[in-house]
Parts: structure tokens; sequence; C-alpha cells
């Protein structure tokens, strides 16, 4: 059976904050050296899936940067598959922005199906796991499925935030509540699909024609295709899985793999997730600095008296002498000077904290606010940033009002802001 994977990499991914104001949400980077897509993308080759399209639409250009023509996941491929970008296009008839999901993939069907793949293989861009994609074939096959999806149960609280199943003994989808204010179940959809190519073309054609239909996989095709009586089947998973798309669940992630025994298992030789690198050198760490529970990638620089912990610090990031940093994620080439306390925060690319300067708190809070600096800003010295206050992209000193930026407040440049 020959398998096709459409990963949907458009989304415009506004929860994540600042963190999303100059990228689309699969390129943020994460756990130090990755970007989101990376796990998606790695999840295939290990899979022996080398067959890809990736359809982007919000702020793409570090996304197709990251990817190129896929050499790191072995994707680099003219005639036997290989990874390809697809955008949308204005062309003489109906192609336009993506509606939604579907109508994402509908816009680009007659590209999907080139070569008659017998299977189309749905993948979101912005979770964090491995899973073998081969077994889910396998299990789909075996139950003579029109369409397979990926479920796993989550805490109760939390199952509002995703699509809702209830099966029956035999794995058969029985209903499907997209985001229901009152989920009755904690058996929820991890937005990976499995179609046979003819149904998911039928549906897909069906639903562009419907004037009332939202044109997503949650809301419209998958209820229908239930409704319909189509085989769809709930595929069990039981590893680790988050969707990163709240700032808070982004935090979340990167803690869970700072944990004593991580559910993701990042040194797995036998499943790598594969990346694009730059050359850096080693991570220079003198005799008297502490470090605890934390990930530092290649060509970070600590200088005496800093203290890391429970923290991922991305490559390139400048931790002076006397500053400490907890339960942070500092994105690359980030500077913290010395004096800095940065807590419970998320600092993006390109960061200038100054001398003296405390952003976020509260490590013993157990309600979590995550302060938030974005791209390319400055924090200035002795400035403090309550915990759940954003500093925004392009942030100047001469931006600030006063010494405090408070919680739930959003400081922005005055200036026009450039793209990076």
């Amino acid at each position: 059976m020959k398998t096709r994977a459409i990963i949907m990499a458009g989304g415009e991914g506004a929860r994540l904050s600042a963190l999303t104001a100059k990228r689309t949400k699969p390129a943020v980077p994460f756990a130090g050296k990755y970007r989101i897509i990376d796990f998606v993308l790695s999840n295939c080759v290990n899979s022996d899936i080398f067959d890809i399209m990736v359809l982007a639409q919000y702020r793409p250009q570090s996304l197709i940067e990251h990817i190129g023509s896929g050499g790191p996941w072995d994707l680099n491929r003219d005639f036997t598959g290989g990874v390809r970008i697809l955008t949308p296009y204005k062309a003489r008839f109906d192609s336009d922005w993506f509606e939604g999901t579907a109508d994402a993939v509908q816009q680009n069907f007659a590209f999907i199906k080139r070569g008659s793949p017998d299977l189309i293989l749905i993948l979101s861009a912005d979770h964090i796991y491995t899973m073998d994609y081969d077994t889910m074939i396998t299990f789909h096959m075996d139950q003579r499925a029109d369409v397979t999806l990926a479920t796993i149960r989550v805490p109760l609280e939390e199952a509002s935030r995703f699509g809702v199943l209830s099966v029956d003994k035999n794995y058969r989808v029985k209903s499907f509540l997209e985001k229901p204010k009152n989920p009755p179940s904690d058996l929820i959809n991890m937005g990976v699909y499995l179609f046979n190519r003819e149904v998911l073309d039928k549906a897909l054609w069906e639903d562009h024609l419907r004037d009332d239909s939202s044109h997503d996989f949650g809301k419209d095709i998958l209820p229908r295709l239930i409704k319909s009586k189509k085989r769809v089947i709930a595929f069990p998973f039981t590893g680790y899985w988050m969707d990163v798309g709240t700032i808070l669940s982004y935090w979340q992630a990167h803690m869970d793999m700072l944990s004593p025994n991580p559910p993701l298992k990042l040194y797995d030789r036998r499943w790598i997730i594969h990346t694009r690198t730059e050359e850096r050198p080693p991570v220079r760490i003198p005799q008297n600095a502490s470090f605890f529970a934390s990930l530092i990638s290649d060509g970070c620089y600590i200088q005496e008296n800093a203290r890391i912990e429970n923290s991922v610090l991305s490559p390139g990031v400048i931790v002076r002498s006397g500053a400490v940093v907890r339960e942070s994620i500092i994105l690359t080439d980030t500077i913290i000077e010395s004096g800095v306390v940065v807590e419970r925060a998320i600092l993006d690319k390109h960061v200038h904290v100054e001398e003296n300067a405390r952003i976020g708190g509260g490590i013993a809070n157990p309600d979590i606010r995550l302060a938030v600096v974005g791209k390319n800003s400055t924090v200035p010295a002795g400035m403090i940033v309550e915990p759940g206050a954003t500093i925004g992209t392009d942030v100047i000193a001469s931006d600030y009002t006063g010494p405090v930026v408070r919680s739930g407040e959003l400081l922005e440049t005055k200036r026009q802001p450039y793209e990076i």
C-alpha cells in the first residue's frame, strides 16, 4: 500500500502570543535545538514514509528555510517521494487562502492524488510526540477501515480543548464532538487521520459544495462520515503526546522533558528526531557555575556564578556572571546580563536582558503564570516584568513607560516593526 503524508502547517498559533508574531506555530523552537515540526517529520521518516507534502500558510518563511530540500530528514528526493511545501495560490477559479483544514487539503488535492497513493495520512504539525505510523496503518488495514484516527486519553478537565469521541468495543467511532463545553469523555482526537484516498476525495468534494460548512476535519468531515455509517475507527495511542498550542502547554512540555524520567525519549537512537542545525562550538561551563535538571544547547556561554535550574537553553544563549534562570525557556542567541533573575519565563530569539532586571517569578506558586518576551526585544536594566506579563517583538528601552510591566499587560513597540 502506498501512503502519502500531508502535514498541516498553516496555523497562525495566536495563543502562543509573541512566539508566533514572526513565525508560524510549527516553526517555533522546541527543546533547545528543534522546531515543533521536526517531531512529525521525524515520525514520518522513522515510519518509512518518505512521500510528504507540507501545507503552509501563515508566515511560512522560517518554516520553508528550516525544511529546505529536506536533507536532514533524508527527504531530498526528486523521483521517489521527498518533501514538497505547498502554499495558497490565486488561480483562475476557486483557489484562495485556506478557509479550514479540510479546505487546505481540498485546494491541493489535485497534487495530493498524483501517483495514486492508496492511503492519505493527514497530520498536525504542532504536536510533540513520537509515533510509529506503520503500526496505525496495519491497524487500519486489519480493521478494514475507511478512516482511522489516532486517539489518546487526557484529564477530563482538558478534553474541551479537543475533539471528543465515543467508541464501541470494536474501536468503531460512534460519535465525535469538536471542542464541547462539557466533554462526555476523556478520549480525544490527536489530529492524526488515515484515509483511504477515494473516501477522502469524495468527502472533501461534498464538503466543498456545502455553503454551511466551515471546511474543517473536526467540525465537518469526521462527524458527517460517522453519520453516513462509514467505518471510522479509533486507533488507541498510549505514548506521550502534547498539543503545544498555548504558552502554558508549550512551557509544560519543556518541563516534562526535564523530569527525572522524561516521557519523550529524545536520546533513543532507534527513533532519532532529525532537524536542521548550525555548527556551534561546545557549551562552555565554568567550574563554579551551578546547573540542575536542564537542557543546554551547543554554543551556549555560561559565566562564573551563574545558576541554571530546570530550564532549556537554545544555541548561543549567553548567561553572565551571577544571573539566575529557573523553570524557563530561553531561545537562540539571547543574552542575560549579570544579576538578572529569570523565573517561569519564555524568552524568544535575540532578546537582551540588561543588568539586574527581573523577569517572571512565582516558582513556588501552583498557579503558573508565565512571563513572555518577544523576538529582538530589550529588557532594560533594573526592569521588573511580572509573572503573566508579555513583552512584544522589537521592543526597545524607550517603549517602556515605567520600572514595572504588570501582570496581564502587553507592552508593544511604538515603532514600525520590521521582518527578520
